[in-house]
């Protein structure tokens, strides 16, 4: 354990400052100087490299020796061991806690998200009722039991009493002049 356990060996932490909290002061600076760098290096291959995150876990593991450096005094393990320990603890506990939800974001995105609000599917329905008020009747009435009331050509055929060619190329030139008609008010099918 070195030189760096006698500073707290079987001290307490004192109530008020003067000579204990100088002693806390040096211990808590013997503990960074001696450790902060070995146990940066350990870190940032725990945790892939994010020198950010390692820069954190490194901070709190020294905190927590720093908070526990009466029960530290009596072990004879290295405290480079215990530091490890409580560094990969503390990656683990912050990955675990980082992929238990998903990731935050920024209120930036939501801005460009387009919000559904009801008006644009009444829109299109005004401007197709009226498209189809410009159609044929025959048109209409062929767009009516193909596409509105989802019949296949041949229940459409049977429906109107007419051929099946009928109803295909009836089909044909009413989308074809729905069309035409769409694209004249800026609609683009």
């Amino acid at each position: 354990m070195g030189r760096l356990l006698r500073f707290g060996r079987g001290r307490r932490r004192p109530a008020s400052q003067g000579a204990a909290g100088d002693a806390d002061e040096a211990f808590a600076e013997a503990l960074y100087r001696e450790y902060h760098d070995p146990l940066l290096r350990v870190v940032l291959r725990l945790n892939g490299g994010d020198r950010q995150w390692a820069e954190d876990v490194v901070q709190e593991t020294l905190l927590r020796a720093w908070r526990s450096a009466g029960a530290l005094a009596g072990e004879e393990r290295s405290l480079m061991a215990w530091l490890s320990t409580v560094a990969r603890r503390l990656v683990i506990d912050d990955w675990r806690r980082r992929t238990a939800r998903p990731p935050e974001v920024g209120e930036e995105p939501l801005r460009n998200v387009a919000a559904r609000d009801g008006w644009e599917p009444l829109l299109q329905s005004i401007v197709m009722g009226e498209a189809l008020k410009e159609l044929s009747e025959s048109h209409r009435e062929i767009l009516r039991e193909t596409f509105f009331r989802d019949r296949t050509v041949n229940q459409a055929a049977e429906a109107l009493g007419i051929p099946v060619g009928t109803v295909k190329s009836r089909v044909y030139y009413a989308l074809r002049a729905l069309r035409v008609i769409l694209e004249e008010r800026g609609v683009t099918a």
